[in-house]
């Protein structure tokens, strides 16, 4: 690694007090450091780069007492194509394995662990999804368009209650085994890049499940932020930019935990940062993963966030990790951002955020009147503000998630808005994502969450519906398959799109004209977000038509005289400009 010092976190009963020793050609003992709690020691390696791979023991001496301990060096997969990392010319198909498909019905319910309910017709219980199932969708991914898988998190979730979401982890080296097994994790990332798919692992660096067994015998006190009493984070993460900020509020919001059954973890512990990081990394050497999510970024330590991301990426320049900013306007979420402009105190090294900002935009471009920032005026104002970001194409652009409500129940079931969503998702600039069954109309409201987080039908063998083949879905629903289908594929192979220059103008009224070029192509998007027709002016867009007035619809292949423009109401074309 580029790294070559390893830090190894030793637990056995009083092994603190031990006398450490090892002896392997290219390794030193820099220093074993006992831990608070005498039932822990660190250890610090050296590893040179000469080092081979094999096997050492470590001996644990404690009066006569010897523990040894065989340690594996393994040796690091050189495949350059292994870890590809997400870029903006992806599709990410974001699951949660727990719902989307049951492949191997044997470990829905397994013995000893705290949860042992699986209940379909429950929001809160375990539905009996798996990795398994996921395998066996792959071709469904591909057919769609998509190019890179998102699971929310497949680490051990050994909680009594609410384990099915994956957000509040009891072992960071260990798949959950109602969803699969470590091997298997690793083969479902092997078949998916077969088939031309990444794959994104979803991590939580600020907290863990309080079932959790280093939390249940911790290292030291200060692996947690711990209260006097039970405190709560306040949720403002504005709190890390306002220059106004109250002192103890900031540390509310950095060191309060996320839930009560969720301790925030203290990364200023330099012990918990290398133990977060080096598990990171095993991950990726061991199952080969392509890039990483990071959930509920802003709530972690934000110096030790910047040397993870620094950490990652000399390891694997390649890789484009995006996080969870989910906040309120474009300065804040752009203040998480690499190399953000006005940052003065650090750089984040991030490359991508979420982008909450266009999510909101075009949520509102197509559910509000138009004004002068309201309807498709949202849209312009909130991408005009993108030279507060580095690299606004690798933010990860979406319609809605596994906490938000569903894309086609926030449109009223209007497959007409539907569709302008899914085309401005698939043209705009960024990074796009797409939640599992946004494709085929899935409904719901986030009030719970769980309404949102229904099954995918077709993906448990009772399931009387299979809405993974065509058959098994209605019109309407093939409709908007189709089309989402239609998109992605044709952006697949449209550099344009993918990351090309943007060129927006102001929109008028209901009307909003955005380009996507490069120095060979040029596609023009034209949104009406409103209920009448309107005849489009192409000459008002001569600065980059350049008098061309000819082009092809990209959806339904027919071509398009520009001097005759017509947009239905809530109507979107995305056109090829010859």
């Amino acid at each position: 690694m580029k790294n070559e010092q390893l830090e190894l976190l030793v637990y056995n009963p009083a092994i603190g007090s031990s006398q450490v020793s090892l002896s392997y050609p290219g390794v030193e003992l820099k220093k074993a450091e006992p831990a608070e709690n005498s039932d822990y020691i660190y250890l610090t390696l050296q590893i040179s780069p000469e080092t081979k791979p094999g096997s050492f023991p470590i001996t644990f001496a404690n009066g006569k007492k010897k523990l040894i301990y065989n340690y594996e060096l393994k040796e690091r997969n050189r495949d350059k194509a292994r870890v590809q990392g997400v870029n903006p010319s992806d599709f990410i198909y974001l699951l949660m394995p727990d719902r989307f498909a049951n492949g191997d019905p044997s470990n829905d319910i397994v013995a000893g662990t705290q949860e042992t309910s699986l209940n379909r017709d429950s929001m809160y219980y375990r539905h009996g999804g798996d990795l398994q199932g996921v395998i066996d969708h792959l071709d469904y991914f591909t057919e769609l368009g998509i190019t890179a898988l998102w699971l929310n998190p497949m680490h051990e979730n050994d909680q009594p209650r609410w384990s099915y979401h994956g957000y509040a982890i009891t072992d960071h080296y260990k798949i959950d085994k109602r969803l699969g097994t470590n091997s298997l994790y690793a083969d479902l990332v092997q078949k998916a890049h077969s088939k031309g798919l990444k794959v994104v692992m979803d991590i939580v660096p600020n907290h863990i499940g309080n079932r959790h067994w280093l939390f249940l015998n911790l290292p030291s006190k200060d692996w947690v932020n711990e209260w006097p009493a039970f405190t709560k984070t306040n949720y403002r993460a504005p709190l890390l930019m306002d220059p106004y900020a109250s002192q103890a509020e900031l540390k509310q919001f950095s060191d309060g935990w996320f839930d009560n059954h969720m301790p925030d973890l203290n990364q200023r512990n330099p012990h918990v940062a290398r133990y977060l990081t080096q598990s990171y990394i095993w991950w990726v050497e061991y199952a080969g993963i392509d890039d990483f999510r990071i959930d509920t970024y802003a709530y972690s330590d934000q110096g030790y966030m910047a040397d993870m991301a620094s950490d990652l990426r000399r390891e694997y320049p390649q890789m484009n990790m995006f996080a969870e900013i989910w906040e309120h306007g474009v300065g804040i979420n752009s203040f998480f951002a690499e190399k953000f402009r006005s940052r003065g105190r650090f750089d984040s090294k991030l490359p991508g955020v979420l982008d909450f900002q266009v999510y909101t935009a075009i949520n509102e471009a197509l559910t509000k009147a138009p004004g002068w920032t309201e309807g498709t005026g949202r849209i312009y104002y909130t991408l005009a503000q993108d030279m507060l970001y580095e690299h606004p194409l690798t933010n990860v652009t979406f319609l809605d998630n596994h906490d938000l409500s569903r894309f086609y129940s926030v449109v009223g079931e209007d497959i007409r808005k539907y569709k302008m969503g899914v085309a401005f998702l698939l043209t705009v600039r960024g990074t796009p994502s797409v939640y599992y069954g946004t494709e085929i109309l899935m409904k719901g409201f986030s009030n719970p969450d769980g309404w949102v987080r229904m099954d995918f039908k077709g993906g448990w063998a009772s399931d009387s519906e299979n809405k993974f083949i065509e058959k098994g879905r209605n019109v309407q629903e093939n409709e908007a398959f189709n089309y989402m289908k239609k998109l992605a594929t044709w952006r697949k192979t449209n550099k344009a799109v993918q990351d090309g220059k943007m060129l927006q103008f102001i929109p008028d009224k209901t009307l909003y004209v955005y380009f996507r070029y490069n120095g060979n192509e040029t596609v023009m998007v034209c949104m009406n977000a409103g209920d009448k027709e309107i005849n489009v002016d192409c000459s008002k867009y001569d600065e980059i038509l350049k008098n061309r007035r000819t082009g092809k619809d990209v959806v339904d292949g027919s071509s398009t005289d520009l001097e005759k423009l017509t947009l239905k109401p809530w109507d979107i074309q995305v056109i090829e400009i010859n």
